[in-house]
């Protein structure tokens, strides 16, 4: 029951190095189990975990220090590498399917990985420090897996344990570490699209005391729909243990890649089925009225005749307006588009420090630049036929007429952006870890202190067709039908670019934090903890087209206490419960706009309230066949709260009868809000069938002035995956030929837009089904991969008023050779 003296996760140190190499990397099944074998301990991770025929009984993520799942007091989630290998997973985006909760953000503009954990944000880490965010699409890499052995999934609050925090919980990607054995692996893959990887994995041990590990890795794809990606990577991480006191280990990290962005996907055709006179189904030109009201007054909007209301109503199907628009293999990606073209560095260095077996001290320290540049398009809508305050087809919410044509598949208030977006991170975290026992009782001290420091960056420029330019511009050509587009030539800079964008901006974070473990007898096992920090922000205003000059520097802050609480009783060996409560802290509208409260406008606004989050688990663990099976369900509540949303009754235009800057602009009391349940379970006998199975129900809603609305955007209730393998024992072959099916189910997701007049529009609910084949030896590993067997048409990601096509059927193949 002791804690081990490991306990801590290892969050290696990093220095960028600048090269590109060729390549992917995995290690064989045989190989993984005999590197776990001969490196339980050198193979360092946040979790020094272990390994029972296959399945992983022991996480640190939750307190750091290394705990048995079955007396863990959180909702934690582990994938291990050989399970990432199986499903030929290369991005984090990949492994989404593993972990129950998690799934993609809804309004997901298609920029890095925007996933969310129970209906709300996420916070990404490599070996507990800080690995980018989603904020506003603009500091989001799309993280590979070239170099991690694990994914750690914690949900919830961390409460200090990893700085400041999403609500929906962290992603922690437990990378790669020097072995202290000598091992090559070479591993290359081909696939459809044109898809080609290359990488080598060397680590080595150059003497008692310092040992090296080294990853180098080339891939690219021309992508389904031209989703194209180009990859170079390099991994180097050196270990020095000089004595058995001391352990250093510095990791650096440097990551060049170029991804295409579809922010459009499948476009939903703005109809307003409220608007028309009659159901979804056939449509005539008699319900589509335009010339008179009720009321015999004129209608404002663009005036169309009977023969283009004919051509209109025949273009219109049951679907239109509530669901995407099918392109088939087509997309809205113009050839003015640009890849996000990211640059990642890190430097990443650890030091633990271990006075005796009962106490231990770490220090961690990062230091971490992205830079990203892309131009996407991010507007392009088929208006067809909407009635807007009283007013039908108001131009240019219309559809499009040149003459006497009516185009009814036209693209219209087009917007493409170009976007460069920078980003400097320091982050320091200290952990002093003490064991005692007094009597019966044993327990440990974390405390913590961490220091985060972010500057950040952005400018952004637009370039619009004629619904968006002032005279004299040179505007972009509408998208006549959307089914063939008509691209513009030339160069985003030839459609006289608007600077809309341009600031800086600095985050910085500190605080303390101190977690009690206590294992108060063999069943019950207890986690009080509390935190408090302290975040500051500062933006400035350098100046665009519509707003020049430079503006004052605003300065926000917000800080407080924050806590979480558990307790774990374990009934028997095979059954365990658990409750936990806990609240967090997180960052408001890091790029969002900040309130200048020196300004009379806004002398009534007080400093905003903390943003806070959340959450309270009761969970059942329970493992059988003698550990072989391991499984959770977990019921949960989690939230973020204090934010803010727009006071209808302010009003500061003078010149309006309604003016009135008495009353505040903002109010703070919404929130949104998941429940549900969450079911995992693994399951590994006698190293001949393993599976994975996920399941999620929740309800994600946003709450204002005590009202709940609908399901979020994007957000589906239900979702839920299974991964079955099976090892084939044939005469014919020296091993084992592993057998792997697997499906994946997402439930509807809602895209609706009451704004666009689209109050109701979704995406449909799927099922993908993906098969894998794969002989493995102690020096070669083959492996085929069939992704989406049935050739499911399906929308991945929902997109703002559309959906993003997932990838037709695919064939995927991995070699990798070890020496």
């Amino acid at each position: 029951m002791q804690p081990s003296r490991f306990g801590f996760g290892v969050s290696s140190l990093a220095i960028s190095v600048q090269l590109a190499l060729f390549g992917s990397v995995a290690v064989s099944a045989n190989v993984i189990a005999q590197e776990e074998t001969a490196n339980e301990q050198s193979v360092e991770r946040i979790s020094v975990y272990g390994r029972h025929n296959q399945l992983i009984l022991d996480s640190g993520t939750a307190t750091k220090s290394n705990m048995a799942l079955m007396q863990t007091p959180a909702a934690v989630v582990v994938v291990d590498k050989s399970l990432l290998l199986d499903q030929a997973a290369l991005t984090l985006q990949d492994a989404v399917r593993n972990v129950s909760g998690l799934s993609q953000a809804g309004n997901n503009y298609g920029v890095g990985d925007n996933l969310i954990l129970r209906g709300l944000g996420v916070s990404y880490t490599y070996d507990g420090m800080y690995g980018g965010a989603d904020l506003g699409n603009s500091f989001n890499p799309t993280r590979t897996l070239s170099n991690v052995e694990s994914i750690e999934v914690l949900k919830g609050p961390a409460t200090g344990l990893y700085g400041i925090g999403a609500a929906g919980g962290v992603i922690n990607l437990v990378e790669k570490k020097p072995l202290d054995i000598e091992q090559y692996e070479i591993k290359a893959t081909a696939g459809a699209w044109n898809t080609y990887g290359v990488m080598i994995d060397a680590s080595n041990v150059l003497s008692e005391k310092w040992a090296y590990r080294f990853v180098a890795n080339h891939d690219s794809t021309d992508g389904f729909r031209s989703l194209g990606s180009e990859r170079n990577e390099i991994y180097a991480s050196l270990s020095f243990e000089p004595n058995d006191k001391h352990r250093l280990l510095l990791s650096t990290a440097y990551i060049d890649d170029e991804v295409q962005i579809d922010s459009v996907g499948d476009p939903v055709r703005i109809l307003n089925w409220d608007s028309i006179e009659g159901n979804p189904g056939v449509v005539t030109a008699g319900m589509l009225p335009n010339d008179t009201n009720a009321d015999g007054d004129d209608k404002l909007g663009i005036k169309l005749t009977q023969s283009q209301r004919i051509e209109l109503a025949n273009s219109i199907s049951a679907s239109d307006g509530l669901h995407p628009f099918d392109l088939g293999s087509g997309n809205l990606i113009s050839p003015l588009s640009k890849p996000n073209q990211g640059e990642e560095k890190r430097v990443k260095l650890r030091h633990d420090w271990y006075f005796d077996n009962s106490s231990s001290f770490t220090q961690q320290l990062l230091y971490r630049e992205y830079d990203s540049n892309f131009i996407r398009q991010t507007g392009a809508y088929n208006y067809v036929y909407w009635e807007r305050y009283g007013e039908i087809n108001a131009d240019p919410r219309a559809p499009l007429l040149v003459g006497d044509t009516v185009y009814p598949y036209a693209a219209r208030r087009q917007e493409y952006r170009k976007q460069i977006a920078s980003e400097k991170t320091w982050q320091y975290f200290a952990d002093l870890k003490l064991s005692w026992n007094f009597g019966s009782v044993v327990g440990e001290h974390l405390v913590s202190a961490n220091y985060e420091s972010r500057d950040m960056a952005y400018k952004s420029w637009s370039i619009y067709d004629e619904d968006g330019t002032g005279e004299g511009k040179n505007a972009l050509p509408y998208i006549l039908d959307i089914r063939n587009p008509n691209w513009p030539t030339g160069a985003f800079e030839d459609y006289s670019p608007t600077l809309r964008s341009n600031y800086d901006k600095k985050l910085t974070a500190y605080g303390i934090s101190a977690q009690e473990v206590l294992y108060v007898t063999d069943e019950l096992t207890v986690r009080l903890g509390a935190a408090h920090t302290k975040v500051e922000q500062k933006y400035q205003h350098k100046g665009t087209d519509r707003t020049p000059g430079i503006s004052d520097e605003i300065d926000t802050s917000d800080s407080g206490f924050t806590f979480n609480a558990g307790a774990n009783y374990q009934f028997t060996e095979q059954l365990a419960a658990f409750i936990n409560v806990a609240k967090g802290r997180t960052a408001y509208s890091v790029l969002g706009s900040l309130i200048d409260t020196s300004a009379p406008r806004y002398e009534n606004e007080e400093n905003r309230p903390d943003s806070e989050s959340e959450s309270i688990d009761l969970g059942v663990r329970f493992t059988a066949l003698d550990e072989d099976l391991i499984g959770s369900v977990v019921w949960f509540d989690t939230r973020r709260t204090n934010l803010r949303y727009n006071n209808e009754q302010f009003n500061d235009n003078p010149d309006d009868a309604e003016y009135n800057i008495d009353v505040p602009q903002y109010f703070y009391d919404d929130e949104n809000k998941s429940d549900g349940v969450e079911v995992d379970i693994n399951l590994a006998i006698n190293d001949v069938l393993s599976m994975n199975v996920n399941a999620t129900w929740q309800d994600a809603v946003e709450i204002r002035s005590n009202k709940a609305s609908g399901q979020r955007k994007g957000i589906p209730e239900k979702l839920g995956s299974i991964w079955l393998n099976y090892d084939l024992a044939l005469a014919q072959l020296n091993a084992p030929l592993k057998v792997s099916l697997g499906a994946s189910y997402i439930g509807e997701r809602t895209i609706n837009a009451a704004n666009f007049g689209l109050p109701t529009s979704t995406i449909g609910s799927y099922t993908r089904w993906d098969a894998a084949v794969a002989y493995h030896t102690e020096t070669y590993s083959l492996r085929l991969n069939l992704e989406n067997l049935t050739d499911e048409k399906y929308y991945a990601k929902a997109l703002f008023l559309g959906g993003l096509p997932g990838n037709e059927r695919n064939v995927k193949f991995t070699a990798s050779y070890t020496f």
